[in-house]
């Protein structure tokens, strides 16, 4: 704590509350207006590819393909088609760059200096960021996928093949589509923070979330598959996974709650990368 002296009186300048730095932070985040509006336009796109993927299936429900012998009879799954991958990827990176822009713009614009010298109390700055982009983002993630759940199985349910919220995995799936997107948020905060650039805080986003996971697919190996469904978005794949669907998935596929301690470790991981690494290094 500082001191500042008046004539020949000291005073001790207040500790900043936590709420302070909140604030502090949601002022930096409001006056970029490039970062929130580009959560904005995801999370409606991807809303819009969901329902979209759904309005298009319709025709194939109306009209299902014949059964072939040897093969189940077709049944849609809600799930896989108004939960889906690419409306998923498609939050996942926004998220993430949103997260390492919130740390490593500040290193690029030399803010960080400023912020450091009002609040020595780095863990409390991190904390502030950690609690406010999370929630930023998990507020987005629940928003795209209660209004992609309820949208599709709306549009679903003249056909009578729509779910409730409490049927099946339901809830599970809605629950993992929406947790994955604070989780690529805290990630992109630690891939800013050790690298402090734009390009490479981006590029490597990408490549953990669409390129690593590449190199582990397949059922051959089991410890290339086990490296792979361990991966950020490996989770959601297992947590929406409908098990009263024709959709198979591996026969190595963990378990639901390892996949949710997977995220979580994901998640506690980043944010501890990104608090030793701010408070270690110089700025």
């Amino acid at each position: 704590m500082s001191t500042m002296t008046v004539g020949s009186v000291r005073f001790a300048e207040p500790v900043p509350r936590f709420t302070d730095l909140l604030a502090a932070e949601w002022i930096k985040l409001r006056s970029l207006r490039s970062t929130y509006w580009l959560l904005a336009l995801a999370s409606l796109v991807a809303i819009v590819i969901n329902i979209n993927a759904v309005h298009s299936d319709l025709t194939y429900i109306d009209n299902p393909p014949p059964k072939m012998a040897g093969y189940p009879a077709f049944r849609y799954d809600p799930l896989y088609h108004g939960l889906s991958d690419i409306a998923c990827y498609l939050l996942a990176i926004a998220a993430g760059s949103l997260g390492a822009i919130t740390v490593f713009g500040e290193y690029t614009t030399g803010m960080v200096r400023t912020t450091f010298a009002a609040v020595p109390d780095r863990r409390g700055v991190i904390a502030a960021k950690v609690v406010l982009i999370g929630g930023i983002t998990a507020l987005a993630g629940a928003v795209v996928s209660t209004v992609s759940f309820f949208t599709t199985n709306a549009m679903l349910a003249s056909r009578h093949v729509g779910l409730s919220i409490t049927e099946g995995v339901s809830l599970q799936a809605v629950l993992g589509y929406a947790a994955i997107v604070p989780v690529c948020a805290l990630i992109g905060m630690a891939l800013g923070a050790v690298l402090r650039h734009a390009t490479g805080s981006i590029v490597s986003l990408v490549l953990l979330i669409f390129i690593l996971p590449l190199m582990f697919g397949g059922d051959r190996y089991r410890w290339l598959h086990e490296i792979g469904s361990h991966l950020p978005l490996a989770t959601v794949g297992r947590l929406t996974y409908n098990p009263d669907s024709n959709t198979t998935i591996s026969k190595w596929a963990p378990s639901v709650l390892d996949s949710w301690i997977t995220m979580g470790v994901w998640a506690a991981v980043s944010v501890a990368v990104t608090v030793i690494v701010v408070r270690r290094r110089d700025v």
